[in-house]
């Protein structure tokens, strides 16, 4: 019989090209296949071949991950890493059925994520100064609140993605879906000193000129790492004590865009999500928010 490794470089190269999946998505999941089959060989519990994979190997596994204390929602992971590899061996009849499929994952706990009230967020655009890196600083935080976009995209934005007459931006999302998202008037100011003034001059020395619309220092395209750098540098002067990274941003817009009126399906549509489910979450900090001001503001709560 053939055993796993056979098959794993294919369902990895499946996974970038039709899939269109994440370099961070493929590196987890060379990874979870990876420790799983070293559990089966370092047990010997049968020989490490896609066929002999049965429902008490499963429970084997996920007891030894409970044992290496790992959250519920890594094991959850690690579970779909692998549910997805056996489906594409079912996928290319390497094997008749896919033992996950009635394996029971841990449940969730809930997490609200983690975002600025609009008084914080406020305080944070007001923050980078006038110089170069300021300028571009601003652009930067003022188009992540405005369009909620993820870092990710963000950074792979060209300068011909912004239609400053329309205000809008074109943002390629995950699995290179694209997506068009309005943005506000402070964010096209920020970025038209940017681009005008900013920008040039940082990229000064670059030969040949990219196209890449954000820039380091030396004219160089903005990594994600850079922009967590930046936002953490600002949120140190605010000195605040909550968790917060670029996505906070993200959650903010979302947030806010609720509270004010918005309706859940155009916020989806702004975030790029392809799931309602995945942007219901906002509505449950909303509800959070009328808790909050009704037990402040209620005479008798």
């Amino acid at each position: 019989m053939v055993n796993f490794n056979q098959y794993t470089s294919e369902f990895l190269h499946y996974l970038s090209i039709e899939k269109n999946a994440s370099l961070h998505t493929i590196r987890d999941y060379t990874t979870d296949i990876k420790n799983f089959i070293e559990f089966i060989a370092n047990n010997e519990i049968l020989a490490v071949v896609p066929g002999t994979v049965n429902s008490i190997m499963l429970r084997a596994y996920l007891n030894h991950l409970k044992q290496k204390e790992y959250s519920r929602r890594t094991i959850a992971r690690k579970i779909a890493a692998l549910r997805s590899f056996f489906r594409y061996l079912c996928r290319e009849n390497i094997i008749l059925e896919n033992p996950f499929t009635g394996l029971r994952t841990p449940k969730l706990e809930k997490r609200l994520p983690s975002f600025f009230d609009q008084g914080e967020i406020e305080n944070l655009l007001q923050l980078p100064d006038n110089s170069l890196l300021g300028d571009r600083d601003r652009a930067i935080l003022e188009l992540l609140y405005a369009s909620g976009s993820r870092v990710g995209e963000l950074t792979r934005l060209q300068i011909h993605d912004v239609d400053f007459p329309n205000r809008c931006i074109l943002v390629y999302g995950k699995g290179s879906k694209e997506r068009i998202v309005p943005i506000g008037c402070k964010a096209v100011e920020a970025l038209q000193k940017y681009l005008h003034f900013s920008r040039p001059r940082l990229c000064a020395n670059i030969e040949p000129m990219h196209q890449v619309l954000f820039v380091n220092h030396r004219g160089g395209p903005l990594t994600d790492r850079s922009v967590r750098r930046i936002l953490e540098k600002y949120v140190d002067i605010m000195a605040l004590t909550k968790h917060v990274s670029p996505h906070t941003i993200r959650h903010s817009f979302a947030t806010h865009l609720l509270d004010n009126g918005a309706d859940l399906r155009c916020v989806q549509e702004l975030l790029g999500h392809v799931s309602l489910s995945t942007t219901q979450i906002y509505t449950h900090i909303s509800k959070e928010k009328l808790k909050s001001v009704y037990h402040k503001s209620h005479p008798r709560a």
